[in-house]
């Protein structure tokens, strides 16, 4: 049941609730999960996979058959193993090995974890991850070997962030180089995975594993703009990932940041975050046009319109720093559906929101300019690949035309000189034509009204009816009749009132 807010919202919104219903009643899915032919550990999987992710559920569960239960998998572990990680609940000392030695917990039969907090949100995930491990160990071997592999490599380097929180006593990040290593331990390794799975399914280009740069930037531009939009929420939780490099050019401390008087410094900071996301955008571009199956890239390019579309509403947004910012339901629906047609209405999102932050840009940010240059890279790349066609641009671009003949023959230059004579000739003619024509039209129509007013037609009359809103004729005789006498009636009036004040003149006069 909608709250009343949600249907105040969408009552003074009617486009976002147009694209909810939009969604809802025209989304075909590429591949529909069958149902019937799962285990019950397979269904009690997807119903977590429901209650850890809203946007990732949806297009995990319309991936290709090929693909569905490994990816979902592999997205239930690393959300078990980020959900450890997360928990600020749990001593170091217990996580660490947990982290650590995840990959191999894969393989322990029954295994479950119920030391996380009663607050943590996905806790009933690792409550009965017994069910994750049952079907993991039921996929094919390949899968299992990068799903291990990744889950290995995760694992170790969130235990090393972990590790250096525990000893400085909060989560920080120091430089930018920092920063990109931590979010390729959170994310460009998921991006890594995933592509080994899509090529491995053989529904990818298999040169995507050899641009590493490219998955890099996939998984690193998703989890940069989460880190953006979620810093009022770590700073609660004294997680702090942006770096020290970047928030040390604008305030002292990190909780500065949050203080009324610091807005605009917080806003230019914010910006110098944006801008290290952005440079990533045009790499995702060149990802999603090596994908070869519409399911897989509906699965790679919702997540990646989306984050241009928070990252968007990030930018120069001082709401960010007191709450905890997200696109509403309808503008994600309109994202799901431009995100589920094909390359080039995806790559159009991108381009739409780009040339937004652009238009926002602050020419006093610190960041003005080259956040200009990032949003002009990723129109420059879109052009590249498809480029905007009109007239004009087909006009300035295009040879000229070679003239031919009625039949299609080539015309010789002095045949081209003949044409364009007669095409002038041809133009002076028309001119003359029409203007015969219209004469003899005015002329006609003068006579009419002329022979009419000779024969006693009443045009004045018409007039006053006409200025009176009658405009039909009278339907009876007697309509007419009382037509005329109302009229004479009123001229006789206005002869009387001219003939009284002309008397009253003269007397006038002759006093």
């Amino acid at each position: 049941m909608p709250s009343i807010g949600s249907i105040v919202y969408y009552g003074t919104h009617l486009g976002e609730l147009r694209n909810i219903i939009q969604w809802k009643l025209w989304h075909d899915p590429v591949h529909q999960r069958d149902e019937a032919k799962e285990s019950p550990e397979l269904k009690e999987c997807f119903k977590y996979l429901k209650m850890t992710s809203r946007s990732f559920a949806a297009v995990i569960q319309e991936l290709h058959p090929e693909l569905l239960v490994p990816v979902c998998l592999f997205y239930l572990i690393l959300r078990g193993l980020d959900t450890i990680e997360d928990d600020m609940t749990i001593p170091f000392d217990t996580k660490e090995p947990l982290l650590r030695d995840f990959h191999n917990i894969l393989e322990q039969d029954g295994w479950n974890f119920t030391g996380n907090g009663p607050n943590e949100k996905d806790r009933e995930l690792c409550v009965h991850f017994d069910v994750v491990i049952a079907e993991y160990k039921k996929i094919k071997s390949e899968y299992k070997v990068i799903i291990k592999d990744i889950t290995d490599r995760m694992g170790n380097g969130m235990a090393d962030y972990a590790k250096m929180a525990d000893e400085g006593g909060a989560q920080k990040v120091e430089t930018i180089k920092d920063y990109y290593k931590y979010c390729h331990y959170v994310a460009g390794l998921v991006g890594e995975g995933l592509t080994r799975l899509f090529v491995e399914a053989k529904l990818a280009n298999p040169a995507l594993l050899e641009r590493e740069d490219l998955h890099e930037s996939m998984g690193q531009f998703l989890q940069q703009t989460n880190i953006i939009r979620d810093i009022r929420e770590d700073h609660e939780d004294k997680r702090y990932f942006w770096p020290r490099e970047v928030w040390s050019k604008h305030v002292d401390r990190f909780e500065d940041l949050f203080l009324p008087e610091n807005k605009d410094k917080a806003l230019a900071c914010s910006s110098e975050m944006v801008l290290l996301a952005l440079r990533r955008a045009d790499d995702c571009l060149f990802y999603l046009a090596g994908l070869k199956e519409q399911s897989v890239f509906n699965f790679c390019a919702i997540p990646q319109t989306m984050a241009i579309a928070t990252l968007e509403l990030c930018f120069q947004n001082p709401d960010i720093f007191e709450k905890n910012v997200k696109i509403t339901k309808g503008s994600a629906c309109r994202l799901m559906v431009d995100s589920t047609q094909n390359l080039q209405v995806a790559y159009g999102v991108f381009k739409r929101f780009a040339r937004t932050i652009h238009k926002r840009n602050n020419p006093q940010d610190p960041n003005f300019l080259e956040i200009s240059l990032a949003c002009g890279k990723i129109e420059q790349f879109i052009e590249s690949i498809f480029p905007t066609q009109t007239a004009a641009t087909y006009r300035q671009g295009a040879p000229a035309p070679a003239p031919v003949d009625a039949k299609g023959n080539s015309l010789t230059p002095e045949e081209q000189e003949a044409q364009k004579k007669q095409q002038a000739q041809d133009k002076e003619e028309f001119f003359y034509i029409m203007l015969a024509v219209g004469g003899t039209l005015f002329v006609i129509t003068a006579i009419m009204f002329f022979t009419a007013w000779m024969m006693g037609a009443r045009f004045d009359i018409a007039w006053q009816q006409l200025r009176s809103g009658n405009i039909w004729a009278p339907k009876t005789t007697d309509e007419a009749i009382l037509a005329r006498d109302a009229y004479d009636a009123a001229k006789s009036t206005v002869s009387a009132t001219v003939k009284a004040v002309t008397s009253s003149v003269v007397s006038h006069g002759e006093l």
